[in-house]
């Protein structure tokens, strides 16, 4: 059952933010400046920076692909069923993590506001989370919004209060522990960004993902960037060492100096508030990872069920918030930062990695609406910084990551291995460096109902004709009279009229003007005798069939024949082939693609205006 396409760019931002801005600020920058010192506000800045080639390429793999499990979903089409196991795993792994450190976090702050034991404080919320998850996209989103206002104004108040009170000597010495620690920190924190591609597992409900996807995430980043920057700078220059680093809640600390009680509460509320809107926002995306996972059967088909009244996967909802909540009450603080960041690192080099198998493939079917750019540098930035944070991380996080894989590799190898049937991106690789044909046509297939999908594409009759229509692929060289030869008696099977005589028909309309339209491309049609008939035939040479002396080869050809009163829809066919054929790289695309599937693909895929047909 598909999901509703109910969030617009605002939740996409919200939902982006709201799980950055959260333990991230709130709770790490005492334990990250204990690392680095002063230079914690570079290491935030650095895993910013690093973030941004995968947001890149996130953005670009989701606009292709907007589907539910996000990073799962566009890594196992590019690289397989292991790879797709091992990121699937890891992308709930993380994200759920991410939301029971959010829980977890609010220990801390909630001490300042209240007695009540911090264990019954996650669960409600938890609870609480969950049931509006449950009720809709729409309604998680709508909450979302509204705690992100909230934040940004709060801490925009909190810089603008406290940046008169910074002293200039708390940043002396600057980097105490050298510049290494520095990088090292970044790799820390980076779960502090881990949020800004949850809205990815959520793609399948964007609204206009090609648009709202890759703007929110922009957006997120800078804004977010800036916040962090501002809020640790102001936090490290109003602080002493001493205190920055034994405390949990350094940005209320902060506060007290310059605000009193009542700032430092203001903050402790806004942090809870970011909790609350990161545990959300785990627990929306989150929860998309089992749903995509069980639809490829890598997990048992329970976790695809759609609520019938909401429309949300409330079973992968349910078993997300529970884990969540386990995650809270077993895992330590450090350990927690550390594990999910590793995860979360490695996700990332996937997903530069997934860009640039989903392009050497050449799938004609894969068609972002956003490109990454200075491809391929982009991606091997993004892949080499992933490896740098995840090598100056240490060993043990690289251990339990280790562990990890391994463990969903052996789930692979007993669960999914015999029920994995998909094809993928690296197998068209393998394809042209080995000249063999390996896979069929399941990808592409795929690939062409999500992009139906996400362009909302109502199928009218011209598309019905095209996918019944007759296709000639022509290998050799071929002379005109031996295409429409061939063409005639395609069309004499459909209409019912003679070879020879469509054939001369053909002809005679070749004579008396080229039907070439533009640069390779030839559109040949007639009018037959007869009521309420109509074909279309399509051909392509790869080497090009000369139409006219005064015209270059030509490799698209288009053959329509259709009754008199039949002659609006011709007309309205003429135009459509016109429209797709005059779009950049068309001619290029039907020249390389690799079959007759493909070829026609391309054309119920084109851009052209759509004549849905009348209700009854």
């Amino acid at each position: 059952m598909p999901l509703k396409r109910e969030l617009g760019l605002i939740h996409v931002f919200a939902i982006a933010s709201g799980a950055m801005i959260s333990s991230g600020l709130f709770i790490l920058p005492g334990l990250a400046a204990a690392r680095a010192g002063p230079a914690v506000v570079l290491s935030y800045v650095v895993a910013g920076i690093l973030a941004l080639p995968t947001m890149l390429s996130k953005a670009e793999l989701t606009t292709a692909m907007p589907r539910a499990g996000g990073d799962y979903f566009y890594i196992s089409r590019s690289m397989g069923s292991v790879a797709g196991t091992i990121g699937g795993f890891a992308s709930w792994f993380s994200l759920s993590l991410k939301g029971a450190f959010a829980l977890t976090g609010m220990a801390a702050y909630a001490a300042i506001l209240t007695t009540v034991p911090i264990e019954i404080i996650a669960a409600c919320l938890c609870v609480a989370f969950v049931v509006i998850n449950l009720l809709g996209a729409k309604q998680a989103g709508n909450s979302q919004v509204v705690l992100v206002v909230i934040l940004i104004g709060v801490l925009g108040y909190f810089v603008f209060r406290g940046i008169p009170n910074v002293m200039v000597q708390r940043f002396s010495p600057f980097a105490p522990e050298g510049a290494g620690a520095v990088f090292a920190t970044a790799g820390f924190v980076f779960i502090s960004f881990g949020g800004l591609t949850k809205v990815a597992s959520v793609a399948e409900e964007v609204k206009n993902p090609g648009v709202n996807l890759p703007l929110g995430m922009i957006l997120s980043l800078l804004v977010v960037t800036i916040l962090y920057a501002a809020v640790i700078f102001v936090t490290v220059g109003v602080l002493s060492g001493a205190e920055l680093h034994d405390s949990l809640t350094p940005i209320s600390a902060a506060a007290s100096i310059f605000a009193g009680p009542m700032g430092a509460g203001i903050i402790a509320l806004a942090a809870l508030l970011a909790f609350v809107s990161t545990a959300n926002a785990g627990i929306m995306s989150a929860s998309r990872y089992p749903m995509a996972m069980s639809r490829d059967h890598i997990l048992p088909g329970f976790f695809r069920k759609a609520n019938k009244r909401f429309g949300t996967p409330h079973i992968a909802i349910f078993f997300t918030g529970g884990f969540m909540l386990l995650s809270v009450l077993v895992l330590k603080l450090e350990m927690l930062v550390k594990v999910a960041s590793t995860l979360l690192l490695a996700l990332y080099i996937m997903a530069n990695l997934a860009v640039i198998f989903m392009r050497e493939s050449k799938i004609l079917n894969y068609r972002p609406k956003f490109k990454s750019p200075l491809y391929p540098w982009t991606q091997i930035a993004g892949g080499l910084g992933g490896v740098f944070l995840i090598v100056r991380m240490g060993v043990v996080p690289v251990a339990v990551a280790s562990l990890f894989a391994l463990t969903m590799f052996c789930w692979y190898w007993v669960y999914v291995r015999p029920r994995w049937h998909k094809e993928f991106a690296l197998m068209r690789i393998i394809e042209r460096v080995t000249a063999k044909e390996l896979t069929g046509y399941s990808l592409e297939t795929e690939l062409k109902e999500i992009l139906r999908e996400r362009d909302e594409v109502i199928e009218d009759r011209f598309d019905l004709v095209i996918r019944a229509c007759p296709i000639l692929d022509i290998e050799s060289s071929c002379e005109l009279e031996g295409l429409l030869a061939d063409v005639s008696k395609e069309l004499s099977r459909n209409l019912g009229i003679s070879a020879r005589d469509l054939q001369e028909m053909l002809c005679h309309r070749e004579r008396e003007s080229s039907t070439v339209i533009g640069e390779g491309v030839a559109v040949p049609h007639i009018i037959v005798e007869g009521q309420k008939r109509f074909s279309i035939v399509l051909a392509r040479s790869r080497e090009g069939i000369f139409f006219s002396d005064m015209a270059p080869k030509v490799h698209a050809v288009f053959v329509l024949a259709g009754t008199r009163d039949e002659r609006n829809f011709h007309l309205r066919a003429l135009a459509a082939i016109a429209q797709i054929a005059q779009h950049a790289g068309f001619l290029q695309r039907w020249v390389q693609a690799r079959n007759t599937d493909e070829l026609r693909d391309i054309i119920l895929l084109g851009k052209r205006r759509r004549y849905p047909a009348p209700r009854v």
